[in-house]
């Protein structure tokens, strides 16, 4: 069947919804003989509402298999799973419609032809009533708590509800996708469909007969004074929270409520206080940041296509503004926004905060002089990991004077930290153990420059110890005195003579 023949078969079936017919919609449908991704979607749709679920998961099934990144086919064939109180696999279908939204809140599907706006909390509240059906309630709670970060005005009271209902041990109803909404084609293949007569009818315009009719060429239209209008700004970026900045000069924490940034991040304000110091959003983190590090970025397609590269600014930065006691955001109505940044982050005046280097890097906050227990407890919890398999070091060579026991004075554990800061290694029985084996070096395939304070940058050709795995994508290693994780595809084992 050509393109044409298919687009044709297409838009009348569509108009058969439109006119309610649906039997004869779904007849057209299946008289496809090679249905697109999409054609198979409104396929699955109409069985959906005809409630034909066997139909409907075959439908959506060949429509995943023709583009598996459709995340609203994900989404319906896990509310036809749903349907058929196959729980497990319901959730699957949730979760990898989640993945595919790539962090965004939202896909507006109307450039593709379907009216529909698939938001990211609407996904997450579905996962947890596939959990709940499967008498997962914490987790059907932490998917709603998720939710809530990706919510929009307009799905407050949806969300806010469901976690009530997640407290209570209580089902809560499923979000669905409308009934009748199909992808349609594009109108202007459709407009094509009609024939044209490109030639159109012939007009005089000389003639040897006398007193002929002449009426000449048309005239010249006039030329439109305003130019196209500009492209509209993507549904995803205006529906991001939080204003956007710039970073203008490195932001070093020292407290744990404050976020690490470098030149030439984004991040987005959600608050200013009125001590200059700003709640922002980074990489899905969230912090405090001095406002004065930050200068106000518009976003849009333009700008995007028009800017360059930002460099930083050459002068010294601000000094640090300070920290008034207790700052908390003025705006009651972010109350979800400022529990989750500050719960674990409230800080006293001699509290530290200590950075510690394990298969990833993460830090805790305690107070300054803490004796051995605390420090090892505090620790402990963070890794699931009981005190007595865990070794720390001052140095990343956990050897000699550098290790940490209950034996050891804390006052000179102390003396190591600068300002509210100090620095600890820390390693697992199982990870000492394997230290017995001989160290594995690896060769940069790649330079590989990050401005993530986690991540290890280094040049091509560079020489870098293995330290950990972290999954089969990102390594964690030591080069040129610093530590960090990188993706594994730019370094390979380097040969046994370079080691």
């Amino acid at each position: 069947m050509s393109f044409v023949d298919t687009l044709r078969q297409w838009d009348e079936a569509v108009s058969c919804v439109d006119r309610q017919d649906l039997s004869e919609a779904l007849r057209i449908f299946l008289a496809i003989q090679e249905p697109n991704s999409k054609i198979c979607f409104d396929i699955g749709c109409l069985h959906l509402f005809n409630r034909d679920l066997d139909a409907a998961e075959k439908a959506f099934d060949c429509s995943i298999r023709k583009d598996e990144h459709l995340a609203v086919a994900f989404f319906q064939r896990g509310i036809t799973f749903y349907r058929k109180k196959r729980y497990e696999e319901s959730l699957g279908d949730f979760q990898r419609a989640f993945k595919a939204l790539r962090g965004n809140q939202l896909i507006d599907y109307k450039a593709l032809g379907l009216r529909y706006k698939l938001y990211a909390c609407e996904v997450l509240y579905n996962m947890a009533l596939a959990e709940a059906q499967l008498g997962n309630w914490e987790k059907a709670h932490e998917n709603i708590v998720k939710a809530l970060g990706y919510k929009t005005e307009a799905k407050l009271s949806l969300i806010n509800k469901a976690l009530e209902s997640t407290l209570k041990q209580k089902l809560f109803k499923l979000v669905e996708f409308p009934s009748q909404e199909l992808f349609k084609p594009n109108k202007h293949y459709v407009a094509e469909l009609e024939k044209k007569d490109y030639l159109g009818k012939a007009k005089v315009v000389a003639s040897v007969v006398p007193q002929d009719e002449f009426s000449g060429f048309a005239p010249l239209q006039p030329q439109v004074e305003d130019g196209p209008a500009p492209p509209k700004e993507p549904e995803v970026l205006r529906a991001l929270e939080g204003e956007p900045h710039t970073v203008l000069f490195e932001f070093i924490p020292e407290t744990s409520d404050e976020l690490a940034v470098v030149p030439g991040n984004i991040v987005f304000v959600l608050q200013k206080g009125s001590d200059n110091w700003a709640s922002v959003v980074f990489n899905e983190r969230r912090g405090l940041v001095p406002y004065n590090y930050l200068e106000r970025l518009e976003i849009s397609l333009a700008s995007k296509q028009n800017e360059g590269v930002r460099t930083a600014p050459n002068r010294a930065p601000p000094t640090r503004p300070e920290r008034k006691q207790g700052f908390t955001p003025s705006d009651t109505s972010s109350k979800n926004t400022q529990h989750k940044l500050y719960q674990d982050a409230q800080s006293t005046d001699n509290s530290c905060i200590v950075k510690v280097h394990f298969t990833f890097n993460f830090a805790v906050s305690v107070p300054r002089d803490s004796p051995y227990g605390v420090l090892i407890d505090k620790i402990s919890k963070k890794l699931k990991q009981p005190s007595t398999a865990i070794t720390l070091s001052l140095r990343s060579e956990a050897s000699g004077e550098s290790v940490i026991s209950p034996n050891t004075e804390i006052k000179s554990v102390w003396s190591n930290a600068s300002g509210r800061h100090l620095t600890l290694w820390c390693k697992t029985k199982e990870q000492t153990e394997a230290k017995v084996q001989k160290e594995i070096y690896l060769v940069a395939l790649h330079s590989y420059d990050s401005s993530n304070p986690e991540d290890l940058s280094f040049h091509q050709g560079d020489k870098i110890t293995l330290l950990s795995t972290i999954n089969q994508d990102w390594l964690e290693g030591q080069c040129n005195g610093n530590t960090g994780i990188f993706p594994a595809s730019f370094v390979e084992v380097a040969p046994v003579k370079n080691q």
